[in-house]
């Protein structure tokens, strides 16, 4: 993360080794992730999951929660393994606590996930 001044932090979360935990995994994701932006102290205003059974789009699911400061994110190649989240809030609320939350409750979940890349950065810098 850069030093400087900015208004909100965007958070993403890279993992592999990802298997469904549940067979409609999509949404299962989206009830979590909107029980970590609730956690989180953050007020939600929309959610939708996609789930893709591999006939136009390869298997896996998208799933967003739309916040009044911004979004949540969660995008899987279910065939092959991948799950990406990306959490950004642009205001007073920190997506830390919601990022905390999921890799948690990740973790306890989905056995042999492994979170490969974590990053942080500040956005609408000044």
């Amino acid at each position: 993360m850069n030093g400087k001044h900015g208004r909100g932090l965007h958070i993403f979360l890279d993992y592999v080794n990802y298997t469904s935990p549940v067979k409609e995994d999509g949404k299962w994701m989206l009830k979590n992730l909107k029980k970590c932006v609730k956690k989180g102290g953050v007020r939600e205003v929309h959610a939708h999951v996609e789930e893709f059974d591999g006939t136009k789009s390869p298997p896996g699911f998208a799933a967003v929660v739309l916040v009044d400061e911004s979004h949540i994110t969660a995008h899987c190649y279910s065939e092959i393994g991948i799950l990406a989240i990306d959490v950004f809030t642009c205001g007073k609320n920190d997506p830390q606590l919601i990022v905390d939350e999921l890799k948690l409750l990740l973790s306890k979940s989905i056995n042999g996930l492994k979170l490969i890349r974590e990053d942080s950065f500040r956005r609408f810098l000044q």
